[in-house]
């Protein structure tokens, strides 16, 4: 048998392995940098989300409050009305008897119809104090909803990226970070429109 040149195939080996060492090596530092970078995010939006959801809770609490004010000036309103309508009644029997209604009827119900008055502008403006706190709190729980699917969209891409660290499959770590892109894209997109 004719003798060739021998090859080493052990160091051949040695060499592909370092090769393929190095292109994993590679793969895993840019996958830990990219998942690092995505869970930072997602706390980022964590917290926001959470900040947000809070402000509007406390926005809601305070439109409740401004409810149940408005409703103790109706009552109020509703009160002097009734006091109104039962002095009218008194006056109005003087007047059947001919005789002349009392001066204090007279001014009860003055004072009764200006009580109306700032019962009802009170209550209104109780009213729409509730209502703009009521619309803030509705905006800061939609604005919310963003913070949370940004959340969700990079918590899937870190798992992506730690399936794709174990697999050491670069699709999967371009779907992570495609993921990851979406849900970045969406909170700095939910941050700035704020």
């Amino acid at each position: 048998m004719p003798e060739g040149p021998e090859v080493d195939t052990d160091r051949l080996r040695e060499t592909i392995d370092e090769e393929i060492e190095k292109e994993g090596g590679a793969l895993l530092r840019t996958i830990a940098l990219t998942t690092a970078l995505f869970a930072a995010l997602a706390a980022i939006a964590a917290l926001e989300a959470g900040s947000t959801v809070n402000e509007a809770l406390a926005l809601k609490t305070e439109a409740t409050r401004l409810q149940a004010e408005a409703s103790d000036q109706w009552a109020y309103y509703q009160a002097k009305n009734l006091k109104a309508t039962v002095t009218e009644g008194s006056r109005a029997i003087y007047l059947a008897l001919d005789k002349p209604a009392p001066e204090e009827l007279t001014k009860n119900l003055e004072r009764y119809a200006e009580d109306q008055r700032r019962a009802n502008e009170k209550a209104r403006e109780l009213e729409r104090e509730r209502d703009a706190k009521g619309a803030e709190a509705d905006h800061l729980m939609h604005r919310h909803h963003y913070f949370a699917q940004a959340v969700a969209l990079l918590q899937v891409a870190i798992a992506l990226g730690a399936v794709a660290a174990l697999t050491r499959r670069r699709p999967v770590w371009l779907g992570s970070t495609l993921l990851g892109a979406i849900g970045a894209a969406l909170f700095g997109w939910t941050l700035l429109a704020g």
